[in-house]
């Protein structure tokens, strides 16, 4: 009995029994998370996600706004100016979520999946083109009331920002250009392919996935291969509507969609590229430049060692630099 055994023996006892015990629940829980990462991958992702959201003190919310029930973050400084972040072409509020925390202590936050994409609301055979979400956009700040908004875009987000601030310029202190669609610029093997039919977006495969990260990024970012199926799940789901989108918003009377509207731009205006840009070749900023013909302030950063991801691969630096011409004078 342990009474009758010395309390050393006693002591070893209850330490291997909890060591044991311990390592029985290391090994539920890890089976537990190879079992959902083999099933269920997307619940790993969210969860990772979640994670993300909650280190910069964001909040999911949803509101209903024109035709489309928007689904967004929010959070931030509530004290600090309005900082709308809009997503690129098959992205979706989470792509901002590593930059967030670098914003969140001066900015309030408002960080929607655009219409259509990701958790908002899509309608079929509706128009999701770079002025229709533009005008959606419109409904969206009202029903938040959250007054002037600095406004940044990545991509396609970009153009429908630049249209937002052509359109609406007392709604908007700033805007904020990311490797922005709707300028012309060099051609580059992604454009020659996209004339020739072929999408690089167009995934079907892990391999189509790898393919795409080495044009998105210098840099890219390891991810497991389960966590590679999910995106790639998406692709297929949402390829008709991604293929309609892309054909719109690429189309030669869109292409070129913020030539006209940058001159009508009044907000102070800042453009962000990566020079290793494959997507949308650096060449464009000197469109952008051109066009800025009434903007009291232009600000111009490029960086190296990056892609067209530079909000996931240069996220301080693109924070930082936002931060600097938005707050200061």
């Amino acid at each position: 009995m342990l009474k009758d055994q010395p309390p050393r023996q006693i002591l070893i006892r209850r330490v291997k029994r909890r060591l044991k015990l311990l390592g029985l629940l290391v090994a539920c829980v890890v089976a537990v998370l190879a079992i959902i990462y083999l099933a269920a991958p997307q619940w790993l992702l969210r969860a990772a996600e979640m994670y993300q959201a909650q280190r910069a003190h964001l909040s999911e919310k949803s509101v209903q706004a024109g035709d489309t029930r928007w689904v967004y973050y929010e959070g931030g400084n509530r004290n600090g100016p309005t900082l709308v972040l809009l997503h690129g072409y098959m992205g979706n509020k989470e792509a901002w979520l590593p930059m967030a925390s670098y914003l969140a202590s001066n900015f309030h936050l408002v960080i929607p999946d655009l219409p259509g994409w990701g958790e908002s609301s899509r309608i079929a055979n509706a128009d999701y083109g770079y002025a229709a979400q533009a005008k959606r956009l419109r409904q969206f700040v009202d029903a938040l009331h959250p007054g002037a908004i600095a406004v940044a875009g990545h991509s396609m987000g970009g153009a429908i920002a630049g249209l937002y601030a052509a359109e609406y310029p007392r709604d908007v202190g700033a805007l904020i250009l990311i490797d922005s669609t709707g300028v012309p610029f060099k051609e580059n093997a992604f454009t020659r392919d996209l004339a020739a039919g072929h999408n690089r977006f167009d995934l079907h495969t892990r391999a189509d996935f790898d393919r795409l990260e080495s044009d998105l990024f210098v840099h890219p970012p390891w991810l497991p291969g389960r966590i590679k199926d999910v995106f790639v799940d998406r692709a297929v789901r949402d390829r008709d509507f991604d293929d309609r989108v892309l054909r719109a918003i690429a189309g030669p009377g869109q292409r070129n969609v913020l030539t006209a509207a940058l001159p009508k731009v009044t907000a102070p205006t800042m453009a962000i590229w990566c020079r290793q840009d494959q997507i949308i070749d650096v060449s464009a900023l000197d469109a952008i430049r051109a066009g800025l013909k009434s903007a009291p302030k232009i600000g111009v950063t490029e960086f190296s060692g990056c892609g067209h991801m530079s909000i996931m691969e240069r996220a301080q630096e693109i924070a930082d630099a936002i931060t600097r011409f938005v707050l200061m004078p």
